[in-house]
């Protein structure tokens, strides 16, 4: 469910890493708690983000909540099909609903990152 090539954080992000850029998004696990996503508010390219800063929001039927960014960047490319669709993110977080491709300022911050595995025990899986 977790796939091993990415690396996650506490607060329920991914990112998947090939060459200087990073794939960002929500985990099963963020959007089974989140329930029926109504709304995605991300930035824009060009946009600077900071690790453990706030990059976006994802709204449901329960709540907004924050995204925070895994790593610092540059954002490059924002997932704009989110916008017309963002249940994609209830039924393919790992997959076609990522929310934004950031060009690593500071690649050695991944080092800070979950695992899978640790990801996994973090939920208590």
């Amino acid at each position: 469910m977790y796939p091993d090539n990415f690396k996650y954080t506490k607060e329920h992000e991914w990112i998947l890493v090939e060459g200087d850029t990073g794939t960002i998004g929500i985990t099963d696990h963020a959007q089974h708690e989140l329930g029926d996503i109504v709304y995605v508010d991300l930035p824009k390219a060009g946009t600077v983000v900071e690790q453990g800063k706030t990059l976006g929001s994802v709204e449901s039927v329960k709540a907004v909540s924050d995204i925070y960014s895994p790593v610092s960047g540059e954002v490059v490319e924002s997932n704009t099909e989110l916008t017309a669709a963002p249940e994609r993110l209830n039924s393919d977080p790992h997959g076609t609903a990522w929310l934004v491709k950031i060009k690593l300022s500071d690649p050695s911050q991944l080092a800070g990152l979950l695992s899978a595995a640790d990801y996994k025990a973090y939920l208590g899986e």
